[in-house]
């Protein structure tokens, strides 16, 4: 049985985020907060869960990074499901973070990564049953000249 792959992509300057399965790559799902956080502006079993993962932590990541006074170009994430067959379950997520951005760093990343663990809920409900494992890229991007 093939794994999951699962992507979510930041689309605004807040925390809205539209996630798609490469089992169904022309279905969008959005993901938001309500304000003043995002905008306040609807899959099936454990792909949601992939896709609800990689969005909270997503937006756990963007919103922490915020806090910091990080510029972030662009933002995505994917996250990969690791499956048992008997029962039908996840048994790890491998969930990748791509950053441009002027000036977030590496140390920013680790911290940022582990504040997110202790705080994301979605990744809070399944720490005890899934074992996560986070990497992150990072591509440093020239500061906009206004």
């Amino acid at each position: 049985m093939a794994n999951l792959v699962v992507k979510v992509k930041r689309t605004d300057n807040k925390v809205h985020f539209e996630g798609v399965s490469d089992t169904n790559p022309s279905i969008e799902i959005p993901f938001d907060y309500a304000s003043p956080l995002g905008n306040g502006q609807g899959f099936a079993g454990l792909e949601i869960l992939l896709i609800s993962f990689a969005g909270c932590v997503s937006t756990t990541v963007v919103f922490l990074l915020s806090g910091l006074g990080k510029h972030i170009s662009s933002y995505m994430a994917s996250a990969e499901g690791i499956r048992t067959e008997h029962p039908l379950s996840l048994k790890e997520i491998c969930f990748h973070i791509y950053i441009e951005s002027e000036d977030v760093t590496g140390v920013d990343m680790e911290n940022i990564i582990k504040q997110a663990e202790a705080i994301s809920p979605v990744w809070q409900a399944v720490k005890n049953n899934i074992i996560v494992e986070t990497t992150f890229e990072l591509r440093k991007v020239q500061q906009e000249v206004s």
